[in-house]
């Protein structure tokens, strides 16, 4: 993701928002890597196959998961933890920062490292108002946004960290290592490819996978 943000491969997508929305994006915060958990250990796709997985609600998000051999269901993320309770469903996908707050390892203590995705937050800056500002200060701006960005994905990695430690040591959840992951992406790479065409962004996406 550092490595993305540096080379400025987003910069269509900023200049996209730029023209629609009239907001510039001044820096990239995010970093926090979203696994599964689940209320049972899954360590490679056999165990994923079937897996009843609650998604967002954007169809990319089921047509990966899908094409990995899971079940994905939306479901509304303030009800997922009865919905595993319950039964309705046997996992979910979050950061640890959500794990934790929505104390899931409570019904789901099995944190599997799948990694299948990293969570990216524009820092955004109203394009009228940054206008109306002198240049020297449409550069610190600027600066400081990128500093902003650099500085909250260092700060949310580091924390993910000490959130699983802490959860761990704690016996309140423990994490379990995948092992096929590579496979995992070759099997969900195709529906990316496929929705980076529909959405004009082949560019992006593939020197994303270069980079």
């Amino acid at each position: 993701m550092n490595k993305v943000v540096e080379a400025n491969i987003l910069a269509p997508v900023a200049d996209e928002v730029a023209a629609k929305a009239d907001v510039v994006l001044i820096g990239y915060a995010g970093g926090g890597i979203r696994n599964i958990f689940a209320n049972k250990p899954l360590k490679n796709l056999a165990d994923l196959k079937g897996l009843k997985v609650r998604v967002q609600g954007a169809p990319i998000w089921s047509k990966t998961f899908a094409a990995v051999g899971m079940s994905p269901t939306v479901i509304a993320y303030n009800e997922i933890y009865n919905a595993i309770q319950n039964g309705v469903i046997s996992a979910g996908e979050n950061e640890a920062a959500g794990v934790e707050a929505m104390k899931f390892y409570e019904v789901a203590p099995h944190l599997n490292l799948t990694q299948h995705a990293v969570s990216i937050r524009p820092i955004c800056f109203s394009v009228k108002t940054l206008k109306t500002l002198p240049k020297d200060l449409q550069d610190a701006i600027m600066k400081a946004g990128k500093e902003a960005g650099d500085y909250g994905r260092q700060l949310e990695s580091s924390e993910e960290v000490v959130k699983l430690d802490t959860l761990e040591k704690a016996g309140k959840l423990k994490r379990v290592p995948f092992e096929e992951r590579d496979a995992m992406k070759k099997l969900a790479d195709p529906v990316m490819a496929t929705y980076a065409k529909e959405i004009g962004a082949e560019g992006i996406f593939e020197k994303i996978n270069v980079v």
